[in-house]
């Protein structure tokens, strides 16, 4: 019974348990511009069974052994195939001995690839501290992939597979630019460890990153699979976690001492968007709408494609179902282990099978509710189109005029706490609780706690895709301020969906324009430094401009359907401030200002309808 309660709860917690569709039903897939469709790749089983191997050992450089796992094509009996095959590999730090935690895929080793299964430093049953990524961490990837490419079941070639943890991996390793790798398959990895998920607007995520590191550490404790020198393992994992990284990293980080509320080094070292340029094999992104890692999914891909083949996937997914590419296949569009295996197949095994010809660029679409096609991101049509946030709360693309009202909300830290942003960013983890507030974001739309700015009607469907900014002008009588933007659909029943949002914490508003990304001239996703020296004060009832990232994303408001954008104060938990900067933003009011000397707005990139043909 215990067993079978903690494979029910570690598939939740890092994998999800959403059922995937046939997608027979789907709406038609729709073209590129480019030319490039979608096909079904599929190549029958060579072997019929898979030995598992476990016990193995690699030991680093400084002595430190990391426990490893194989798994090889085996005949009806269960025997290895002994010959050498293309090697997949998957470092962990979530216990690849746990049997909910696929840091294996049966799928692949019957086609003929031996998958090594590796628990990083700290982790699982490898000795040594978990720093989280850290350039101790990324060193032994270098080591394990040279360490995979020369055994007897390895012909020396190497792709890299997996989720979350696992995808972010394969990412630095590929950034060794090892002879031996030759594909990265990343599914839902992060890119920037500061601006995606741990202190998105300088604000700290306490809804995710609590969770997570608890996770590792919790998975890190499971003596699942024999090994005698376990109790010494998991007693150092236990002491580094409560003294060393774990325990001291979220406290201090949310109380805003030690420096880690702070970009710098540590985040920049915990960050694949700073070696991306460095990747030199062909790599596939996969990414989702809602993902926790949302914002830097097409970063990643963005900057990967610059040096070599790349390809990018998005879903309508929050991080437990882009795991696991919920709903594949559906518009064309293979499942996830199809794709990979067009992808191995191609890179490792040297087959021609097209791999390179599928699209560049696939997106869901919310409110069209099916995928289409393009050649790269951002969307090569989009054009920047301004909206402004009017003092009778519509949302025009006509400027304010010289006398509108502002409007305020009261600064308190909780608003949002039942939201799809709640669920969001707690990997999709409470969204399985099946609550109204995490599909609508009418309850938060409360005028005391968030203003809401709505357009008309839309006389055709109006079509988004890529990064948003929302150039607010506020003040408050505080000292400083934290402010949420929220973008939603309103639905003709007045149902608010909520597609995407971004936080910042006002006094942290600095910008790098060298930084930041412009169409048509015009900024539309602010860089901020987030660093002390950065800080700017605010000050009780002075008036600033805040460039506020609100997350990309691709989205068509339906004819007849409305643009809402919400303005707030907090969005908890996805981000609370650490306890320096709460004190100075409690018990205020916050005016958002829309006349003509301060004329609040956002700034979308539009893609013509033409663009999303019906096929």
């Amino acid at each position: 019974m215990h067993v079978k309660i903690l494979r029910l709860w570690a598939a939740t917690m890092v994998f999800g348990l959403a059922a995937c569709g046939d997608g027979s039903d789907a709406p038609a897939p729709v073209g590129d511009g480019g030319g490039a469709k979608w096909f079904t790749y599929e190549r029958a089983e060579a072997y019929p069974g898979v030995a598992q191997i476990s016990g193995l050992k690699i030991t680093m450089a400084d002595g430190i052994e990391l426990s490893a796992s194989v798994a090889l094509p085996a005949d009806t009996d269960g025997n290895p195939v002994e010959q050498p095959f293309p090697v997949i590999l998957t470092q962990t730090g979530y216990n690849k001995s746990v049997p909910a935690i696929p840091a294996s895929n049966d799928y692949l080793v019957k086609r003929g690839y031996a998958h090594l299964s590796v628990d990083v430093r700290g982790t699982g049953l490898s000795q040594g501290q978990w720093e989280a990524f850290g350039e101790t961490e990324q060193a032994d990837y270098l080591a394990v992939i040279d360490w995979a490419s020369k055994q007897a079941w390895s012909n020396g070639t190497v792709g890299t597979w997996g989720a979350s943890f696992m995808a972010i991996t394969q990412l630095y390793t590929a950034a060794h630019q090892h002879p031996a790798h030759k594909a990265v398959f990343a599914i839902v990895p992060m890119a920037d460890g500061y601006r995606d998920i741990v202190f998105t607007g300088g604000q700290t995520n306490i809804g995710f990153i609590p969770l997570w590191m608890g996770l590792v550490t919790a998975l890190g404790v499971l003596p699942v699979e024999p090994d005698p020198a376990a109790p010494v393992t998991i007693l150092e994992h236990l002491t580094s976690a409560l003294l060393n990284f774990q325990v001291p990293v979220i406290a201090q980080s949310a109380i805003g001492v030690g420096g880690y509320n702070y970009d710098g080094p540590f985040w920049r070292t915990r960050s694949p968007i700073e070696q991306a340029d460095r990747i030199r094999i062909p790599t596939f992104i996969v990414g989702g709408l809602n993902d926790i890692f949302q914002r830097g999914e097409p970063l990643l891909y963005e900057a990967i494609s610059r040096n070599t083949t790349a390809k990018l996937l998005i879903g309508p997914w929050q991080h437990l179902d882009g795991s696991q590419g919920a709903g594949l296949p559906a518009n064309d569009v293979p499942d996830l282990d199809r794709i990979a295996l067009m992808w191995f197949d191609q890179y490792l095994r040297g087959m021609d099978v097209g791999a390179a010809a599928v699209p560049n660029v696939t997106q869901y679409y919310y409110g069209a509710e099916r995928y289409a096609t393009t050649t790269g991101w951002p969307h090569p049509q989009a054009r920047a189109e301004r909206w402004y946030l009017r003092g009778d709360r519509s949302l025009s693309r006509e400027a304010p005029g010289a006398d509108e009202a502002g409007n305020v909300v009261l600064q308190q830290p909780l608003n949002g706490i039942c939201s799809t942003s709640t669920s969001q960013w707690t990997a999709g983890i409470l969204g399985l609780v099946p609550l109204p507030c995490f599909d609508s974001n009418n309850l938060n739309e409360n005028p005391l706690f968030e203003v809401a700015f709505t357009t008309e009607a839309m006389a055709e469907d109006y079509v988004v895709n890529g990064p948003i900014q929302a150039d607010l002008h506020i003040s408050t009588t505080a000292l400083d301020a934290g402010v949420l933007v929220r973008v939603t659909e309103v639905s003709p029943d007045g149902t608010s969906r909520e597609l995407t949002n971004g936080i910042l914490t006002a006094s942290l508003r600095q910008v790098d324009a060298a930084r930041s990304r412009y169409l048509d001239g015009q900024m539309i996703q602010p860089w901020h430094p987030f660093t002390e020296a950065s800080r700017e004060d605010v000050g009780m009832n002075t008036v600033v401009h805040l460039p506020v990232e609100v997350f990309p994303s691709s989205f068509v408001i339906k004819e007849g359907y409305r643009l809402r954008v919400t303005v707030g104060a907090s969005d908890f938990p996805h981000g609370l401030p650490p306890l320096v900067d709460l004190v100075d933003q409690l018990a205020g009011a916050m005016t958002v200002y829309s006349d003509a000397a301060h004329p609040s707005s956002i700034v979308v990139p539009a893609v013509p309808l033409s663009a999303l043909p019906e096929n």
